[in-house]
């Protein structure tokens, strides 16, 4: 998700300036040189990919989800699923501060309902640059995970961080917010993105 989306009529957040997180390694004792990963736009069929259960967590996820974070911050997000970044494991980074300063791991997360009341919020998505849709979802949930040290917790998010989490797990199941439009709107944001890649491709070798 997108920082924007917090700025808009249906959000409390107010407007987030671009802050540019330090590259500080968040799990490893030892600092290196973080990544900034490619995110893949829709229509790229690699999004409807559905993410693999990670069987052990290691020195080699754990640099993966460390350049996850700078990648989500350096893009202006507030969440980033690894499906996003073409790693079809089921994890994904969440901080929904203003200041970048509390990012969440979830690993293998699985998501129970606790309030099923439904809260509209215009989305966007990393993955789908510049859209912003109105899009509802459940309120309250229950998260079980692994955090990045492969430690299992219990999280119970409501408001924002429930929106959030729920839109990310949705990429490792390979569906996005805009599946929740109209087929309508759905194929003319295709398009429009199919257009700006042509484009960009073209000034690209150009």
């Amino acid at each position: 998700m997108h920082k924007h989306d917090f700025t808009g009529k249906n959000s409390n957040f107010p407007l987030i300036s671009r802050m540019i997180a330090p590259c500080v390694r968040h799990y490893c004792p030892d600092i290196r040189i973080m990544s900034l990963l490619t995110i893949l736009e829709f229509p790229d069929p690699r999004l409807r990919k559905k993410a693999a259960r990670v069987k052990s967590v290691d020195d080699a996820l754990r640099e993966t989800l460390d350049d996850m974070v700078e990648t989500m911050y350096d893009a202006e997000g507030i969440g980033l699923a690894a499906t996003q970044v073409d790693v079809h494991k089921r994890m994904l980074v969440i901080d929904i501060t203003e200041d970048n300063s509390n990012p969440q791991i979830f690993i293998n997360p699985e998501i129970t309902v606790l309030d099923p009341e439904p809260l509209g919020h215009e989305e966007g998505c990393l993955s789908v640059p510049g859209y912003y849709e109105l899009v509802s979802r459940p309120r309250k949930v229950k998260i079980n995970a692994l955090n990045g040290n492969g430690e299992a917790f219990e999280q119970e998010a409501e408001g924002i961080l429930a929106v959030c989490i729920q839109h990310e797990v949705d990429h490792l199941d390979g569906k996005l917010f805009v599946d929740y439009i109209s087929a309508l709107k759905r194929q003319r944001i295709k398009s429009k993105l199919e257009k700006e890649h042509r484009q960009h491709k073209t000034a690209a070798s150009a």
